[in-house]
């Protein structure tokens, strides 16, 4: 079937309509909505409008909780604990976002755990957005089993994201965000919904044999990046948003994808810096870096080339799929 495109606004009230109509609260509905909406813009579509059927599943079945609500508890002066009630984490990133712009600037550094928490979609916008408040800032987020130890079977740690931005002066935000498997498991996702095949080297089937089947893939596990560095990355990610918040391993999470089981119960951690914290005019050192990158041919700085996905989307409308479209609009009769 071929795409239809849709304007911003159209893409967002159409999530909103959906998740309102399986038993989320508005707001948490708009929250969800924009980072959905912003992970399209983002080029990232397998974190976007893909998501929506299972979270509306999950709303409905009570695997997350569409109305619960954040609570924040500043336990040090630079450091908050967000519950996010097994709720979307989209509402417990924003309040953590809050509350580590307002203690960074006074302590030179703070973070925030996140525990009872959900899929963190495109980690890499919630850092941008921080660092257009000014900070430095890096986030670790945890997912469901889907990579072994190196030279292991069983799947302990997720594909677990790794996100840095920071400002620069008088230029945009460099951002950093990574998978720790080869690629975003989101990507796997959209190919099984589709009935595409996935390229050799992506992902092992439950064997430990390599697959380009979709489906294989999703209850095998995925090649980490970088082989046996890629799982002790993501070993340290566990351990940072799990290990360290309360929030379960991946081995105790339930899938993303459906609506079985228990709530996942992911983690998250978010540190936030003041750049001004040393005084060596650290925003002109980043555009220094910046500078030199851009001027390299055939370099790009990482981040920039998302704005320019989000400019051309804003200006031309995000195409989706004709079938997904179709059961993202049922929702609103179901």
């Amino acid at each position: 079937m071929s795409d239809i495109v849709l304007g911003v606004q159209e893409a967002h009230a159409l999530v909103v309509n959906a998740l309102v109509a399986s038993n989320t609260a508005p707001e948490n509905a708009r929250l969800v909505a924009d980072a959905l909406v912003g992970a399209e813009l983002a080029g990232q579509g397998g974190h976007g409008l893909r998501r929506v059927p299972a979270y509306a599943a999950q709303a409905r079945a009570g695997k997350v909780d569409g109305h619960a609500v954040p609570r924040a508890d500043r336990i040090r002066p630079g450091a908050v604990h967000i519950d996010a009630a097994h709720g979307f984490a989209y509402p417990a990133l924003a309040l953590a976002a809050s509350h580590l712009a307002e203690m960074a600037p006074v302590q030179g550094i703070a973070i925030a755990g996140i525990s009872r928490s959900h899929h963190a979609g495109v980690a890499g916008l919630t850092v941008e957005a921080l660092a257009e408040r000014g900070l430095v800032a890096l986030m670790f987020a945890n997912s469901p089993p889907s990579i072994a130890p190196w030279g292991g079977r069983r799947p302990l740690f997720g594909t677990n994201p790794i996100a840095f931005a920071c400002p620069v002066e008088h230029g945009e935000p460099i951002v950093v965000d990574v998978s720790l498997s080869k690629v975003a498991r989101g990507r796997i996702m959209a190919a099984n919904q589709k009935g595409e095949a996935i390229p050799e080297g992506w992902a092992l089937d439950a064997d430990g044999n390599p697959t380009t089947d979709a489906k294989a893939a999703l209850a095998g596990t995925m090649v980490p990046m970088g082989d046996a560095k890629g799982t002790a990355l993501a070993l340290m990610v566990e351990l940072l948003a799990a290990g360290l918040t309360g929030a379960n391993f991946a081995y105790e999470q339930s899938s993303f994808f459906d609506a079985e089981g228990a709530p996942p119960g992911t983690g998250q951690a978010i540190v936030a810096i003041d750049p001004g914290t040393f005084g060596v005019g650290a925003l002109a050192r980043f555009g220094e870096m910046a500078g030199l990158i851009d001027a390299m041919e055939g370099a790009r700085v990482p981040g920039h080339r998302r704005r320019e996905i989000r400019e051309r989307l804003m200006a031309e409308g995000i195409a989706v799929d004709t079938a997904l479209l179709e059961e993202i609009g049922k929702l609103e009769t179901v």
